[in-house]
């Protein structure tokens, strides 16, 4: 484990440009606070409420009354609002050296994207896997600089864990017959995997990703909808504390991956796996599985090609 305090360990950031999904709540708005008190030229919030955004932007300006912070419309259920996203981020920077793909969802129901993707897998993978490509260009261009460090970061879980099996279910109607959470941990094992790949096939640009701890946030709120018993909820309750990484608020939540982002360079190794805070560990063997990682690379780059990406 290292020791990261975000107010003395983390540099100064004069000058570069970061863009965090799902970053109105949870964990994304508290890496945002953490990152902006070190003076980036810019931190772009995604997100898909504009309400919700700016009311996290002026909480975050509270703490930070200088941070610069804009809005970015993103949903990433839809491949129209990903592309736009991207182009509108694209129209208003040159550079981009820190992508923390953090939003995600947990725990839903059974239900399709507007691609036709399983929600979990079609949020936390594909919708993600499509932004990362359409901003990729612009990561590598800034790559190219004297002194770059670009990054992306990728948040997954420990919940990889529970994937199935074979590791991917690829038919997206077969993964109906799974449990909600098989499904999730399917979706967070896409996400290492896609990590190992990004790191492979773009060794300028430090690609981690990481489990941010055990933790309420927004997305526990499904527990509140009824989808899960009591008994579900005592569980959680009796044994999140004596869980890996287990943190009590998202002030703790949001320490590994804003050491993924922030922390010195030379503390990171490319497609690996950390879990809080910055510590390097193996995963699944799924997770380890080189031939898996390209398979899911090259069916995602097949399933983004149907649609025109």
């Amino acid at each position: 484990m290292v020791a990261f305090d975000p107010e003395k360990d983390i540099p100064s950031l004069a000058g570069k440009v970061i863009l965090v999904t799902g970053g109105n709540a949870g964990l994304g708005k508290q890496t945002i606070q953490y990152l902006a008190a070190h003076s980036p030229s810019r931190i772009y919030l995604a997100a898909r409420t504009e309400s919700k955004a700016t009311s996290a932007i002026a909480d975050i300006k509270a703490a930070v009354p200088d941070a610069s912070i804009d809005f970015l419309s993103l949903d990433l259920t839809s491949f129209a609002s990903i592309a736009k996203a991207a182009e509108t981020f694209k129209t208003k920077e040159k550079r981009l050296d820190t992508l923390i793909n953090n939003a995600g969802v947990m725990a839903m129901p059974y239900t399709l994207t507007k691609e036709g993707y399983e929600i979990q897998f079609g949020t936390n993978h594909i919708g993600h896997a499509l932004l990362t490509k359409l901003l990729t260009p612009t990561l590598l261009e800034t790559a190219k600089e004297p002194g770059a460090d670009v990054r992306i970061v990728n948040v997954s879980s420990m919940g990889h864990n529970l994937a199935p099996s074979t590791g991917i279910v690829w038919d997206q109607k077969a993964l109906e017959a799974n449990s909600t959470w098989v499904r999730y941990g399917q979706s967070k094992l896409a996400n290492i995997l896609f990590t190992r790949e990004l790191a492979t096939r773009y060794p300028s640009i430090t690609s981690v990703a990481i489990h941010p701890g055990v933790i309420f946030t927004d997305l526990y709120s499904t527990f509140a909808t009824g989808v899960f018993t009591k008994l579900t909820m005592w569980f959680y309750s009796l044994f999140m504390p004596i869980l890996p990484g287990h943190f009590k608020d998202t002030k703790g939540g949001a320490l590994c991956q804003t050491w993924a982002a922030a922390a010195p360079k030379d503390q990171l190794k490319s497609g690996e796996y950390y879990i809080p805070v910055g510590k390097q560990t193996v995963g699944s063997s799924k997770s380890q599985d080189a031939g898996l990682a390209k398979k899911l690379w090259e069916w995602t780059e097949e399933e983004l090609a149907k649609h025109g990406y």
